[in-house]
């Protein structure tokens, strides 16, 4: 299966944790969600945790890149 890229940056919570936890019931288990700050990070890692995903951050700048896959 493709990456799903989920691009989230410039919005405010929840809606990023909205588009990852849409992605994940779509049956996606392979994404890459960039987010611009922290809160919006720290939401979508809980997330994805609940859902059983195991993630992988880095930070490009001023945004950070979070991978997440089926564990």
């Amino acid at each position: 299966m493709t990456t799903k890229r989920i691009d989230a940056r410039g919005l405010s919570c929840p809606q990023p944790v909205v588009l990852v936890d849409r992605a994940v019931q779509e049956g996606n288990t392979d994404l890459e969600i960039l987010v611009d700050n922290e809160v919006s990070r720290e939401n979508v890692l809980r997330m994805a945790a609940r859902r059983g995903l195991k993630t992988d951050v880095r930070q490009e700048g001023q945004d950070t890149i979070i991978r997440a896959t089926r564990a």
